[in-house]
């Protein structure tokens, strides 16, 4: 599997930030590339409970995201898969004073392979998932500062 990772620290308490986090109501606003929250199972953000969305035209298709860990005020592992890959995805949040840290991190493995998938993996693919998780944190942020400022 390969493994990429973002990090952004947000003037904000834990709770603000989880709020926000696992509302999926507001995760077009924030999510890259996500169009549509399609279904939300019950329980949701805990262990069991998925959620299904739609991306853009453009983007990643049907999107099924399932809770295999969550710890209250901490965070959340899922299992992710789409048409193209499969992995996992975590979120940690960590206080840092009167900031919150908040980790993203994606390992995923190729659904279709090739001689070449390695090579497109690190040059194109990689690069397009770091970013993707880089502005979903951007967002998430610009979403936090908004509610803050209210």
């Amino acid at each position: 599997m390969r493994a990429v990772s973002v990090s952004q620290t947000f003037e904000a308490t834990i709770g603000e930030v989880e709020r926000r986090w696992y509302d999926t109501a507001d995760w077009p606003r924030w999510v890259d590339g996500l169009d549509t929250v399609l279904a939300v199972d019950r329980g949701w953000p805990r262990p069991g409970a998925a959620v299904t969305w739609q991306s853009v035209p453009a983007g990643r298709g049907r999107v099924t995201e399932r809770v295999i860990g969550y710890e209250p005020l901490r965070g959340q592992a899922l299992e992710v898969s789409d048409d193209s890959i499969r992995g996992r995805q975590s979120v940690a949040f960590a206080p840092a004073g009167d900031l919150v840290n908040v980790v993203l991190s994606l390992e995923y493995e190729l659904l279709r392979r090739s001689v070449v998938s390695p090579v497109v993996d690190l040059l194109f693919i990689r690069r397009a998932m770091t970013a993707s998780l880089s502005a979903t944190l951007s967002r998430f942020g610009a979403g936090l500062r908004a509610d803050r400022q209210a």
